[in-house]
C-alpha cells in the first residue's frame, strides 16, 4: 500500500503533521519514488532574505492539496511511493559550509532509486543538488523557470551565491548546454550582456515579454522534443510568476508569468525523464496572505503530477 495523504475528511486540514500534503515523515529514501527535502536557507540572497521560512509555509500550505490532479487526471499517489524527509541541516552562518552538506545529504539520497523534491530555500541550493546528479546521471538537462538567468560571474566577490550558480554549473560542466531552457526571464540588468552571454553557451532562452498572453502548451512540447530522454531537473522559481501572483519572493520583477502559464508549462513536460526537481525562493515575510507558498505548493504537486511513473485515470 503506497502512502496517501491524510484526507481532509478524516482530519482537518489546520490538524495533522507539518510534512509536504501531510505525508508520511520518513528517516530515509529507502523505498521511495519520491522524496520532498525542505532546504530552509536564505544565506545566498542579494536582496530581501527570508526563504529559510519557506519549507515551513509550503508544507503547510500543502495540506489544501487534494491527492488527485482533477483536470488532468494524474494519480500520482496511487502511482508512486511519496513521503516527505524532512529538513537538510544547513549551517546557517555559512553558505559555502551548507553547500557541501547539501550536496552530501543528496548524494546519501541519491544511493536509492528515487526523484527528490527539494522545498526551498534560495536558488543557491541548486548548485549543489546538480553536483550530486552529476555523480550519479552525468550531465544533466535542465528547465529552468525563472526571471533572473542567475550566471553572473560573482556577487561580491562570491562566486557561489543565488546568482551564479548556473554559470557553475556550466563551468563545471553539470548541465548539457543545448538541453538548458530558460523560461520567463525579464527585468534590469547588470550589463547588456546578461541574457545574452548564456545563448551564446548554447542555452535556450525564452523572455517573458515574449509569452505575454499566450498559451505555454506548445513551448512544453518543444521543450520534451527537445531533451528527449535526457535524465532532466526542473528547477521553478517562484519569482517566474508576476509578483502579482507571487509577492513573498526576495527579487520581484514585474511582467511575470501567469499561473495558469506556469500550470500549462508544466504539464506539457510530462514525457520528460525527471530525475529531481526544486521550488526556490518563497519568503513568507513578503506575503502575509500565505498565497506565494499555496501557489508554490501546487507548483510542487504540478511537478509531482509529471513525474515518470505516474498514471492518469
Amino acid at each position: 500500500m503506497k502512502n496517501q495523504p491524510i484526507s481532509g475528511n478524516d482530519l482537518a486540514r489546520f490538524s495533522g503533521p507539518q510534512t509536504f500534503m501531510r505525508l508520511p515523515e520518513v528517516a530515509s529514501a529507502d523505498g521511495l519514488d519520491v522524496g520532498f527535502v525542505g532546504i530552509p536557507m536564505d544565506i545566498g540572497t542579494s536582496w530581501r532574505s527570508g526563504t529559510r521560512f519557506g519549507p515551513k509555509q509550503v508544507r503547510q500550505e500543502s495540506a489544501m492539496i487534494r491527492p488527485y490532479n482533477i483536470q488532468t487526471g494524474a494519480a500520482p499517489f496511487d502511482s508512486l511511493q511519496c513521503a516527505d524527509l524532512g529538513d537538510i541541516a544547513i549551517n546557517t552562518f555559512s553558505l559555502s559550509d551548507s553547500l557541501l552538506i547539501i550536496q552530501r545529504a543528496y548524494e546519501d539520497i541519491l544511493k536509492y532509486p528515487v526523484i527528490p523534491m527539494a522545498l526551498g530555500g534560495d536558488h543557491s541550493l541548486t548548485l549543489p543538488i546538480l553536483r550530486a546528479m552529476h555523480k550519479k546521471h552525468g550531465a544533466v538537462a535542465l528547465v529552468h523557470v525563472d526571471a533572473h538567468a542567475d550566471v553572473n560571474d560573482e556577487m561580491f566577490g562570491e562566486r557561489e551565491t543565488h546568482g551564479t550558480v548556473f554559470r557553475r554549473a556550466y563551468e563545471e560542466g553539470l548541465i548539457i548546454p543545448s538541453k538548458v531552457w530558460q523560461i520567463g526571464l525579464r527585468g534590469t540588468g547588470y550589463t547588456a550582456e546578461d541574457f545574452s552571454e548564456a545563448a551564446d553557451w548554447g542555452f535556450n532562452q525564452r523572455l517573458s515579454s515574449s509569452l505575454w498572453h499566450k498559451s505555454l502548451i506548445s513551448l512544453g512540447k518543444e521543450i520534451v522534443a527537445s531533451i528527449g530522454d535526457q535524465p532532466c531537473y526542473i528547477t521553478y522559481d517562484i519569482d517566474s510568476l508576476d509578483p502579482s501572483f507571487a509577492p513573498g519572493t526576495g527579487t520581484p520583477e514585474i511582467g511575470g508569468l501567469t499561473t495558469p502559464q506556469a500550470m500549462e508549462l508544466i504539464r506539457n513536460l510530462n514525457g520528460l525523464n525527471v530525475v529531481g526537481c526544486d521550488l526556490v525562493e518563497v519568503s513568507p515575510p513578503y506575503d502575509t496572505s500565505g498565497n506565494t507558498a499555496l501557489v508554490g505548493a501546487n507548483i510542487m504537486f504540478e511537478m509531482l503530477s509529471i513525474l515518470p511513473g505516474v498514471k492518469y485515470r
